[in-house]
């Protein structure tokens, strides 16, 4: 345990970031679960409007610096190319 005043408010900010920060974490994986269920069905609108939602939230994640831009930017595009691989066929 930190031995300074102004270190010891840092160990309660940084752990109520980090609660923070797994909640964000566990809605993406949430959303991206029910879009690939939705992609497994065969459900192509309902996977297309999922996207949207798990796409916003990613944006929303990186812009808060909970993941990195580059890794929001993979996923969604990972995800775009399996909704696109259901609406070729």
């Amino acid at each position: 345990m930190a031995n300074i005043k102004q270190q010891k408010k840092r160990v309660l900010t940084n752990e109520l970031a980090r609660q923070r920060n797994q909640a964000v974490r566990s809605r993406l994986r949430t959303e991206t679960r029910k879009f690939q269920a939705l992609v497994a069905a065969g459900d192509a609108e309902g996977a297309a409007a999922q996207l949207r939602v798990a796409s916003r939230l990613y944006d929303k994640a990186a812009t808060k610096h909970v993941i990195h831009k580059n890794n929001a930017a993979n996923k969604k595009s990972g995800l775009a190319a399996e909704l696109n691989k259901l609406t070729a066929k």
